[in-house]
């Protein structure tokens, strides 16, 4: 691959021309890692240092930043982020090529509704009766589609999916390998010294856009459903319980577990490790920091963190004054010990 400055400028739709650095470009790598050659992006200030060591041709940076490096060409972009993604994008290898059809392997029951010339599905996989599948969509080596349920538009299912009964899939929903849809919600009366299982009775309905990471799982309705809105974003191991909604756009980060029936406002950010109690309300445009304890319902937008969750800048002065204590205890010892001397 390579690519010269100007086009560089083009694809990154930078605001203005380059500041000094090479002319040819021919490969991507992060500020630390990059050599002679790369090109790369700074959009956090804690990564200034590695900007300023770093050894790239070519760093996309804010529109507002001034500083120069020596011997990099900066480039000012709205969202070097974004823009960095643009470019690497464009000079990736092509996407797969969709390719319609249903492998011999594949064990389609006859009452399912798909057009095979429009769907691919792999080897492995099994689609239960009443199932419906959507021109575009693409089933895995391997996926389980459990009886009744809907697959939308230009979805693709990873290995391993697995839909219960009755699961809703919107348009463009990517599940990514093991993730499972639907399993029953965690249920249960204590009768009589014994855990009575209560029927989950509900669905798991995910809108257009959703995208879900590998091995997280969303359990079943007790009644009702589970919802996952449109654009709601879900990494890797997450547990999310029954009757939860999560708002549209959210962004749920990798181990998150969230309660039965607890519902998430929209575009609220949920990272690492957080952990929510069931039948809270979080509203919209929150951030809810990584490792959290939510065992309360959070309303004000803001971002939270520590255990039990509270305002950052709340938790953030009683993560200072509790470093302070052991100054405090010494100077009380030495107190103690000069009044009984006296």
């Amino acid at each position: 691959m390579e690519i010269t400055l100007a086009q560089l400028a083009a694809l990154a739709g930078a605001a203005g021309p380059p500041r000094g650095g090479a002319l040819v470009l021919t490969g991507f790598a992060g500020l630390k890692e990059a050599g002679p050659g790369d090109c790369s992006f700074f959009g956090n200030e804690r990564y200034l240092p590695d900007l300023r060591r770093t050894r790239a041709s070519a760093v996309l940076v804010p529109l507002d930043f001034a500083e120069e490096v020596p011997g990099v060409a900066l480039l000012p972009v709205a969202n070097p982020s974004a823009a960095f993604a643009e470019v690497v994008k464009g000079f990736l290898p092509p996407p797969r090529a969709f390719c319609p059809g249903v492998h011999p392997a594949a064990l389609i029951d006859p009452s399912a509704v798909l057009d095979r010339s429009k769907v691919c599905i792999k080897a492995g996989a099994i689609v239960e009766a009443g199932v419906v599948i959507g021109d575009g969509s693409e089933i895995g080596a391997g996926c389980f589609l459990g009886e009744g349920s809907r697959v939308g538009r230009d979805c693709l299912l990873h290995p391993r999916a697995t839909l219960y009964h009755h699961t809703v899939l919107g348009d463009r929903v990517i599940l990514h390998a093991g993730v499972v849809l639907g399993a029953d919600g965690f249920g249960y009366e204590f009768v009589e010294g014994r855990h009575r299982k209560i029927d989950q009775v509900g669905v798991v309905q995910l809108d257009d856009d959703v995208e879900v990471g590998a091995n997280t799982t969303i359990d079943r309705a007790r009644f009702g459903r589970t919802w996952i809105r449109e654009g709601a974003k879900i990494d890797n191991q997450v547990q999310i319980g029954h009757n939860v909604v999560i708002g549209r756009h959210c962004v749920v980060v990798a181990q998150v577990g969230i309660a039965g029936s607890t519902q998430v406002g929209d575009y609220t950010v949920i990272a690492a490790q957080a952990g929510l109690a069931g039948h809270l309300e979080i509203g919209p445009q929150l951030v809810i920091g990584a490792r959290a304890g939510v065992t309360k319902s959070l309303l004000g937008p803001g971002h939270y963190m520590g255990f039990p969750a509270a305002p950052a800048a709340e938790v953030r002065k009683q993560w200072v004054h509790i470093r302070k204590i052991g100054g405090l205890l010494q100077r009380v010892a030495a107190l103690e010990k000069q009044e009984l001397g006296s």
